[in-house]
């Protein structure tokens, strides 16, 4: 598309063309014949078209593999992974006011094993009570923080 012209080259073709080097020039209205207040970029548009094709972003999963570390869902498509539920999403719970449905994302369909296991048995017995345990997460957090020999104990 481009052939490697220099600024130079295009500035000494708009001199030729009569057009300022700005490649700008002062349109006019065409119901009222003024001038608009702004000069517009005149020329050609180059314009490339992305391929973003919706049967090339689909991606669903119930369940699937997860970290071995952290037991949340892995991320993204290649790996079938579940989508990431950030910062500002949860915000935008909180915001809402949707308590449970936060609990339940970041707990049970995240990295809350022993919750993950109660909830399927509790989809199959048809009850539809959730009991969100600790996320694998905090547990992470917490052998980190012994590591670096601070003695830490949870209260229940």
């Amino acid at each position: 598309m481009f052939d490697g012209a220099k600024e130079h080259e295009i500035k000494h073709l708009l001199k030729l063309a009569d057009i300022p080097e700005s490649g700008q020039m002062a349109l006019f209205d065409g119901r009222t014949g003024d001038a608009f207040d702004r000069p517009v970029t005149v020329g050609y548009m180059y314009m490339l078209k992305l391929n973003h094709l919706v049967d090339d972003k689909m991606h669903a999963r119930s369940t699937g593999s997860y970290s071995l570390v952290t037991q949340q869902p892995l991320g993204g498509k290649a790996q079938f992974g579940g989508q990431r539920f950030g910062e500002m999403e949860v915000w935008a719970l909180e915001a809402y006011g949707a308590a449970y449905t936060l609990q339940e994302m970041l707990t049970v369909k995240s990295d809350d094993v022993e919750g993950r296991t109660k909830m399927y048995k509790n989809i199959v017995d048809g009850d539809h009570t959730m009991q969100a345990g600790m996320p694998e997460s905090f547990n992470v957090l917490v052998k980190e923080i012994r590591s670096l020999g601070i003695d830490i104990e949870l209260e229940s």
